[in-house]
């Protein structure tokens, strides 16, 4: 703006300028031009003076400089010139100034010459004999004066553009200086022009608004960021490119990335084949969603595209953690054919039994050991059973169920004494040492679990084993320590151990009558007493199962 106001300025200053150089030498050149035709009357009458008194004889030895003189008889003819032979001239007669003298007693004219660029002044005076005495004087043209006057009048020019620029650099600089020191913060905190003042009502109105719509963007940006931020699932915002344009912790983490990615390709932060399938479905707006392995773990990646005005903007990309809901899902399969399995075989053996039966096909005295078999199916079938509910009971939590303070030593030294028969027909010999340490928890399930960890350790265990129990406390805790001398568990099956149905021998285990529940059992019976469960053993060596209880706080 400043160089505006300056250029401006200075054509301004030079077009003013020019324009009074060019009025003055008009206005001075017409000025001269007629105290030059002042001075020339004034001649005039003095040589018709002269004329008149002395005659002819006045113009000899006569040589005016600057002027020409002519001497004009009455019929026109010239009786003398000062400068050309009078006799070879042409008659005056009808010369304007001529015809003025001899009509009004003077006369006076201008003629301009081409050839020449000038100007001549005439001025005529009629003499009392009727002759006419006329002079005439060379005036330049203003075009001749101002070529003549080019010098100084370039002088003045650069001196007076010097002076414009100089004017102009401190005028404009003035001018703009109250609109540089405006505080568009605080428009009408302002001391300025008045022109402004509308524009600057303007401003601050818009600010208001601007200021408003920044709190409510700001506002509901915290919300936004407070509600991803802590969510456990990923977000991610794109555009319809693949770019990047929000990312919260939980995506970060998971693709192993900061916010330095925003503003980069999804495909640059994780390469997925599968990923970039599921994206090529965003510029057609088709909501995608697939199941993709990531360190180890299931997720959901569902795109849902963002249309505005009808036109697809974006996409809003979430990444759910459906690891544990498949391994449910793949649980409750393995669990429903397992559990038919488990029934399938004692009801064929209960059927078959029952239909040789009917069909007086076993002879009298078999019929107590088929009664035998059906009553031990069946039996068998009664324990799935409890062990089934008893395992939903405690997937839905167990909260109708009543916690005591219970001795867990006394309870393990019950247990032992309750399969002590087990034990002895086993071979096994079981001991149970340590100390009186109290829990707080639900005492049939607690009994679950000691007496699930003995009943497993009595069962796999080998003629002549033992199987040693040991209850202590610990600085805010009680162990539960039961350790056998049994088949023990390859390292690679040790984690399913815990797992519904799971067993290490099938054969053996279904020998002894096992549901294949009872683990299980016991790792959810801990968990709702948030006890920890702790895993030792060597194959062909036994197992140590501890289970460490929070204590009771005296």
């Amino acid at each position: 703006m400043t160089k505006r106001i300056f250029r401006s300025i200075c054509l301004v200053a030079i077009a003013v300028f020019l324009a009074s150089v060019v009025l003055f030498l008009g206005v001075l050149y017409d000025y001269f031009g007629d105290v030059q035709q002042s001075g020339l009357k004034t001649q005039t009458e003095l040589a018709a003076q002269g004329v008149q008194t002395v005659g002819a004889e006045y113009f000899e030895g006569l040589s005016p400089k600057g002027y020409r003189i002519s001497w004009i008889s009455a019929d026109g003819s010239v009786l003398y010139d000062s400068e050309a032979d009078f006799s070879e001239m042409e008659n005056h007669l009808a010369r304007e100034e001529i015809k003025e003298a001899l009509a009004s007693g003077y006369g006076e004219s201008s003629r301009y010459s081409v050839t020449l660029m000038e100007r001549t002044l005439y001025s005529a005076k009629r003499l009392p004999d009727g002759t006419v005495i006329r002079l005439s004087v060379a005036q330049s043209t203003l075009l001749t004066l101002l070529l003549g006057m080019t010098q100084p009048i370039l002088i003045i020019i650069v001196i007076a553009i010097g002076i414009s620029f100089w004017l102009a650099r401190r005028l404009s600089k003035h001018i703009t200086a109250p609109l540089n020191r405006l505080n568009l913060d605080d428009p009408l905190n302002n001391e300025g022009y008045d022109e402004l003042s509308p524009l600057l009502r303007r401003i601050d109105a818009q600010q208001r608004q601007i200021r408003k719509q920044e709190r409510e963007l700001s506002q509901k940006q915290e919300e936004f960021e407070a509600v991803t931020e802590n969510m456990a699932e990923g977000i991610l915002l794109l555009n319809t490119k693949g770019i990047i344009l929000g990312i919260n912790r939980s995506a970060e983490i998971l693709f192993g990335t900061t916010h330095a990615c925003i503003g980069k390709h999804i495909l640059s932060v994780n390469r997925n084949i599968e990923m970039s399938e599921l994206l090529s479905g965003i510029e057609n707006g088709v909501r995608m969603e697939k199941i993709i392995d990531l360190k180890g773990r299931k997720y959901q990646f569902a795109v849902s595209p963002v249309s505005e005005s009808g036109n697809i903007s974006g996409a809003v990309l979430l990444l759910l953690d459906v690891t544990e809901k498949e391994q449910a899902e793949q649980m409750r399969r393995e669990f429903t054919a397992n559990v038919s399995h488990e029934l399938k075989t004692p009801l064929h053996t209960i059927a078959g039994c029952a239909e040789l039966l009917e069909n007086g096909m076993v002879r009298p005295e078999d019929r107590s050991r088929f009664y035998s078999q059906i009553r031990g199916e069946a039996g068998r079938m009664i324990s799935l059973v409890e062990d089934i509910i008893r395992l939903s009971h405690l997937d839905e939590g167990a909260d109708d169920m009543k916690r005591e303070s219970v001795d867990l030593y006394e309870l393990a030294a019950e247990t032992a004494r309750s399969l002590s028969g087990g034990a002895e027909s086993a071979g096994v010999s079981v001991s149970v040492d340590g100390e009186n340490a109290i829990v707080n928890g639900v005492p049939q399930l607690l009994e679950s679990i000691v007496y699930n960890l003995m009943d497993n350790a009595i069962k796999y265990n080998r003629q002549g084993g033992t199987v040693k129990v040991f209850v202590n406390r610990l600085e805010g805790a009680v162990r539960l320590c039961v350790a056998d001398t049994g088949i023990g568990i390859p390292k690679e099956l040790q984690e399913r151990i815990f797992e519904r149905f799971y067993r290490v021998d099938k054969s053996r285990s279904k020998e002894l009558g096992g549901t294949g529940l009872g683990l299980s059992i016991v790792k959810h019976a801990a968990r709702l007493h948030d006890a920890k469960i702790e895993l030792q053993s060597e194959e062909g060596e036994g197992t140590a199962i501890t289970v460490v209880f929070p204590a009771v706080r005296e």
